[in-house]
């Protein structure tokens, strides 16, 4: 981030957010390009006098570069490292520098604490995106009142209108999934989501049913299931499901991370996937593929998403209108060794 020669001067960012303007579009007047409005360049003229900002010499430095943030749940979390690869890739050909953090919750909600939002405009942040987080209404208005623009990233519930958000095309995934158990011949079919009031659960749940209705099967209220995305959680729902007089012989699993822990309560039983149970998951996380059998499951664009959510960012901190409040990206269905046709003699 540029800033006045003394230490204590003001960043470009305070400038910016004093003018009513843009980062780029402050740092045009302070490079004198010619691309602004006089009364835009008159107004951060002003900003720049009264803060005694100091412009430097052409000679001495490169053009200034915002920064932006990252706010993911979890650094150690299994959608972290993709999320930071995509939108890393995409600053950079933006000309941003990205600054990462791990965001304190409480609980499980996934819910910021109080004290972030000194931080970030302490940093003189131009815009922020947030992964995996959900945020406060009086955060949102925050946000709001001091102009910074932000995106959300796969956001756990709907956002309010008029927040832009990324996500996946979470019914078109549970759809495909769904469908590619039926047309191995299964007709018994279950659904393990996580927490009922997740959107992106919910999108999920929804595609699966849409599947089964188009080929006319029926889903009884026993074989749809919600519950923590943990291990212990998914172990607990599949034993449920193992334990119904006419049990699935298929089970559709809204969550890679939940995976485990249906294996795990499969073999508990003496079962076996896929000979007496197929197993399809979402998201497409490293461990589908070494988990043992390799995991049928539905690939996410997380790396895609973090790229679009950081342009659509670079949009709003230019001034620019969004070409889309919601975007979605497509997924793609990654067939291996967890899915097969059913057995012919019950389990």
């Amino acid at each position: 981030m540029a800033r006045s020669s003394g230490s204590t001067g003001p960043t470009l960012a305070v400038v910016a957010r004093e003018a009513g303007v843009s980062v780029p579009t402050a740092s045009k007047v302070v490079n004198g390009r010619e691309d602004v409005a006089p009364e835009t360049r008159r107004r951060v003229t002003e900003v720049l006098d009264r803060l005694g900002y100091i412009r430097r010499p052409r000679c001495e430095a490169p053009r200034p570069t915002a920064i932006v943030d990252l706010v993911v749940h979890s650094l150690d979390s299994a959608w972290s490292g993709a999320v930071l690869h995509g939108a890393a890739e995409a600053a950079h050909e933006a000309g941003l520098e990205v600054v990462v953090s791990a965001a304190a919750t409480r609980s499980r909600g996934g819910r910021l604490e109080c004290g972030w939002p000194e931080k970030l405009y302490a940093r003189g942040s131009s815009g922020v995106l947030f992964h995996l987080i959900e945020l406060a209404p009086a955060q949102y208005s925050w946000l709001d009142e001091r102009r910074i623009p932000f995106v959300l990233i796969d956001p756990a519930s709907d956002p309010p209108p008029g927040v832009p958000s990324v996500a996946a095309a979470n019914w078109q995934g549970g759809m495909a999934a769904t469908e590619h158990l039926i047309g191995l011949g299964h007709r018994r079919i279950a659904v393990i989501g996580g927490p009922g009031r997740a959107v992106r659960d919910g999108g999920r749940v929804a595609g699966y049913r849409s599947a089964m209705a188009a080929a006319g099967l029926p889903v009884p209220s026993a074989y749809v299931r919600y519950g923590e995305i943990s291990e212990a959680g998914a172990r607990h729902r599949m034993g449920e499901l193992l334990a119904l007089t006419e049990p699935p012989t298929a089970v559709f699993v809204c969550s890679d991370q939940m995976v485990p822990g249906v294996y795990q309560a499969v073999r508990g039983r003496g079962l076996r996937v896929p000979r007496d149970i197929s197993v399809v998951g979402f998201d497409d996380l490293p461990q589908a593929r070494w988990i043992t059998p390799a995991l049928t499951t539905v690939r996410q664009p997380l790396s895609e998403m973090a790229g679009a959510a950081l342009r659509t960012l670079l949009r709003l901190m230019t001034g620019e209108v969004p070409e889309a409040i919601r975007t979605e990206l497509s997924t793609r269905l990654m067939v291996r060794s967890s899915t097969a046709p059913p057995l012919r003699a019950p389990l």
